[in-house]
């Protein structure tokens, strides 16, 4: 039932043009630790997830940013991550450390988006990333992507939709380079 959540998911993220390719992934919280997607995975080919323990190695199949989602789940009470590459979010990232929405939605649900640093699938970007989800839903690396968490894939989904669409809006009105 997991693998078929993980997929309805992960066909939106590529409708929408949140992820390419394999790049991304997603996970949710289980009893002593969670499942992620696998290493390389289509996030919407329905493969199943690979549980990764709280503590100690995680299977080689896991996805290489384990690290971020063990983090986020030892440090917040979100239960579900979706890791994306939005081209808008990604880009808004190269010019600024905090990215304010400028549209409704985004500057009701995620007033403010911080910006950290971390080279993909390190203990860097995995303290940066949890500790900005500490007291938020969504945070861009700098040149990366978005990881977003919530209650459940659905709640985490949306804070990439949001962020994605909050830039898009930004670059569009002339806002992106500079102060946002």
């Amino acid at each position: 039932m997991l693998d078929r959540e993980f997929e309805r998911i992960g066909k939106r993220l590529f409708m929408e043009g949140l992820v390419g390719a394999n790049f991304g992934n997603m996970s949710v919280r289980g009893e002593g630790g969670f499942n992620i997607t696998r290493t390389g995975a289509y996030l919407d080919a329905g493969e199943a997830p690979v549980f990764v323990p709280d503590a100690g190695d995680a299977p080689r199949e896991a996805s290489s940013e384990y690290r971020v989602h063990r983090a986020v789940y030892r440090e917040t009470p979100h239960s579900a991550i979706v890791h994306a590459h939005p081209v808008h979010a990604v880009a808004a990232s190269l010019d600024t450390d905090l990215v304010r929405p400028a549209d409704s939605e985004g500057g009701m649900l995620c007033p403010e988006i911080p910006v950290v640093a971390g080279n993909p699938g390190t203990d860097e970007i995995a303290e940066n990333v949890a500790g900005a989800l500490q007291d938020g839903h969504i945070v861009i690396v700098r040149g990366h992507g978005t990881f977003a968490a919530g209650k459940t894939l659905d709640e985490a989904y949306i804070y990439t939709s949001i962020a994605e669409y909050a830039c898009r809006i930004l670059f569009l009105s002339g806002r992106l380079r500079g102060v946002l």
